[in-house]
Parts: C-alpha cells; structure tokens; sequence
C-alpha cells in the first residue's frame, strides 16, 4: 500500500512538471513586462485596465513564432492582427512581444495617425538600427532631420527632380523589357530588381552597370533580408548576414566617397547624384557632413529606394497578369499617350496625365502593401482613449491592416483600380506612413513604377 502511494504521488509529481513548465513559460513573460508596470499604475483591476489586451508570449520569443507562422510560412499575414481580433475584440491596439522587445501594435486610422504625427511623443525605433544607420534621415530628429529631409526631397522627389529623373531612368527600362523578349521566358522579380537597382545606382552615388554593381546588388539583397529579422547576430541566421553585407556595401561607398574628398574645385553645377549633394551639404553653421553621416544616408536611401520599387513593380505585373481588362485598360491609355508624346521617352508631366496608370500604381501600392508597418518608440507613457502606452515600449503601426480592412476598402482583396476614382477615407491609405516622417521618396517610387509599366504595356503582351 505504502509503494502504491510513493508511486502514485511520483506520478502526479512528474505528470505535473511539464504541466508547470508549459505555465511559466506562457505566464513569464507577462509577469516579466507587467507586473512592474502594475505595481507602478496601480493594483488590478485598475492597472490592467490601463493596458491594451494582448499577450507577451514566450520568453525571449514573444510572439515571433506567431508572426513567422502568418508572415512566412502560410503567407497570409492579416491574419495575425485578424486572431487578436478575434481573441480579443475589435480594437484599435494591442500588446504582444516582437522583435525583442515589449511592444503595442496600432491598427486603427485615427491612432495610427496619433503616433505617426506625434514625434514629440514617439521616436523611429527600427529593430535593425545597425543596418539603417544611426545618421541617415530615417532615425535622426529635430533639425538636422529637417535639413536632411528638404535636401533629399529636393534631390529626388520634387517636381523638378522627377522631370530630370524620368528622362534617366527610361534607357535601362527599355533595354531591360528588349532584353526580356529576345530571352522569351524570365524570372521578373530578379529582372525587375536588377534594373530597380541599376537605376538606384545612377541616381545616387552615379554608378554604372558592371560587375562591381551586381556585387552591390547582392549586398543590399542581403540588408534587406535582415530588415525585418530577429536581431540574432549568429552565423547562418539573417541578421548576421545582413550586418555582413552592410559592412561590405558600406566599404564599396567609403572607397567612392573618398576618391569624392580627394576632388577639388568641383562646381556646383557638377553635383549630378545624390551623393555629392550630400558631401557638399551644411549647416546653419556652414559645417558639412561627416563621412558617416554621408555613408549612412547613401544606404538608408538605396535601401528605401531598392525595396519599394522594386516590389511594388513586381506585385503590379503580378496583378496584370490576373487581371486582363485591367492590363488591356492600361494598354489602351499607354497607347494612346505614345501616339501623341513628343521623343521616344514619356515625360514627368505626361506620367501625371495617365490617370488610369496613376491608379493602377495606387491599387498595386495599397494591396502590396510594401511597408506593411513602421517602428516607433514611447518616449513617455502616452494614453489613448482610455490605454496606456508604456514608455519604452516598442509601437509597432501596422498600416497593411488599414488597407485590407472591408470597413475602408470595398472588396478589399480584389484588385480594382477604378476603387480610385474616389479618394480613400482620410486616414485610410497609408502606403507610404504619415506625419512629418512620410517616405520622403514616396513620388520617386510611384514614377518608377508609372515609367516601367508604361513602357511594358506599349510594346510588349
């Protein structure tokens, strides 16, 4: 009787190990995250009812196996913020772990709208800092992010720009789509890439076609493969590729800047690429970039620049080729445009008179959804009808939910460029994220994509 007993209790003893190990790791977290802010708050029910609803995951993990699950390996992304909403009611936030970090996931237009425009309050807080650049105009604040901003914005995406950067960027798309036909079968994302990146090139830092820029292509293809990774510096995982190729791409453009220094007696009309506006570039104090802050802005951009584009061309030949009224639609309107342009390539302004072009760009934007969330910080604990944001937590804006939500977007996963014939609810389309940190490259982009499928939908099928 005596043994029987031992045993049965060794049983329970062991029959409920694994039980407590499955509790402290689902419970560790929120007890690691809350508790203090709890104690801080107040006790419950008040604390928690300052807290958005969510979970804080495993330990070290947080949620990340979840949002590999839907971002990764079943490719249906929206249903991650779909099983919160689900769990948790509709809502315009929620809590969780990401990236390393104790976060709040906004997905509603008026909030995502309140931190975006809100930089007293939030900081950018990019998982992959070491790969942006702590200098580049995407992270740094107050004025030299104004002067920065206004340089970039003049260089690339202001009227005057566009109309310099149509003309220059027509040649290699022409010979990319020539080259393609003469081919017969392609993979267009790699060629779509090769010719994005090409552009990005020239524009730039000036560079050429050549071996030395496949090699740089190959780099930031591995940049942006660790962009949105878990910060894990180990061999064989992205992130320690990417940091990699970052350092390697980053001696490429530090050899290019210091042939650059070394030039004298340059004229201001000379300064035909972004990185010379740059080196030439000062302050209020008359005092002019460090090579890292040059360095970094060169990369942040090229990295903006490349992502965009290049995808945002790739989903639209994807679209069109679903879609053929759509293609046929936008075949006629190029058509008709090349009949009546003056030279071989189309123009800024003839661009904006292709308003079904113009839409179809749209459409591809907002299903593709390129930036499907952007980074911030709390700076201070921050409330919002009601919650609490913690300072030092992570604010993650999801902005792909806003667009493939039915209550803004009739249909909204039917490609439908016609939906353009009307502006979007304000707030709604958030394609390129908002307030005073908007893409600065947001029309350098679009025209890109105009140009390319101008060009495929008047020669080719």
């Amino acid at each position: 009787m005596e043994i029987g007993s031992q045993a049965w209790l060794l049983g329970m003893v062991l029959g409920g190990v694994p039980l407590l190990i499955v509790w402290v790791l689902w419970w560790w977290n929120e007890i690691r995250f809350l508790a203090p802010l709890k104690a801080q708050y107040g006790s419950p029910p008040a604390a928690a009812a300052k807290l958005p609803p969510g979970h804080m995951g495993l330990p070290y993990f947080g949620e990340m196996i979840s949002f590999l699950w839907y971002f990764k390996i079943i490719r249906r992304p929206d249903d991650f913020i779909a099983s919160k909403r689900q769990r948790y009611g509709e809502g315009s936030m929620y809590r969780t772990h990401l990236f390393g970090s104790p976060t709040i996931i906004t997905c509603s237009p008026a909030l995502n709208k309140f931190v975006l425009q809100s930089d007293d309050l939030f900081t950018v807080k990019w998982p992959s800092l070491e790969l942006v650049g702590q200098s580049s105009v995407a992270i740094v604040g107050g004025k030299a992010h104004t002067r920065l901003r206004s340089y970039v914005y003049n260089s690339i995406n202001s009227p005057e720009a566009l109309k310099r950067i149509a003309q220059t960027v027509q040649p290699r798309v022409v010979l990319t789509l020539r080259s393609w036909a003469e081919k017969g079968m392609v993979n267009a994302f790699d060629e779509i890439k090769k010719v994005t990146f090409a552009n990005i090139g020239k524009l730039f830092v000036n560079f050429e076609p050549g071996p030395g820029l496949d090699l740089l292509d190959s780099y930031f293809g591995g940049v942006v493969g660790g962009m949105r990774a878990q910060r894990i510096n180990f061999p064989g995982t992205a992130y320690h590729h990417a940091l990699k190729c970052r350092k390697k791409a980053n001696e490429i453009f530090r050899k290019e800047l210091e042939r650059r220094r070394k030039e004298s007696g340059r004229e201001s009309e000379e300064r035909n690429d972004l990185m010379d506006g740059l080196i030439l570039m000062k302050d209020e104090q008359g005092k002019q970039l460090g090579d890292i802050e040059v360095l970094d802005n060169i990369v942040s951009l090229v990295i903006a620049g490349y992502e965009s584009t290049s995808l945002a061309s790739m989903w639209a030949v994807y679209f069109l080729a679903k879609f053929p009224d759509v293609l046929q639609k936008l075949r006629e309107e190029n058509i008709a445009m090349n009949q009546k342009k003056k030279g071989d390539f189309i123009t800024s302004k003839e661009i904006a008179e292709l308003k079904y072009t113009n839409k179809v760009v749209e459409e591809t934007l907002r299903m593709a959804n390129i930036a499907p969330f952007i980074f911030r910080l709390a700076k201070e604990d921050v409330d919002y009808k009601g919650f609490k944001i913690p300072k030092g937590w992570k604010v993650i804006v999801w902005l792909r939910s806003l667009h493939t939500d039915p209550k803004y977007f009739n249909d909204p996963m039917f490609f439908n460029p016609d939906r353009w014939n009307e502006p979007a609810k304000p707030g709604t389309y958030q394609a390129f994220g908002g307030g005073p940190r908007i893409c600065v490259g947001n029309m350098l982009a679009r025209l890109q994509v105009a140009i390319f499928l101008h060009h495929l939908a008047i020669g080719y099928k």
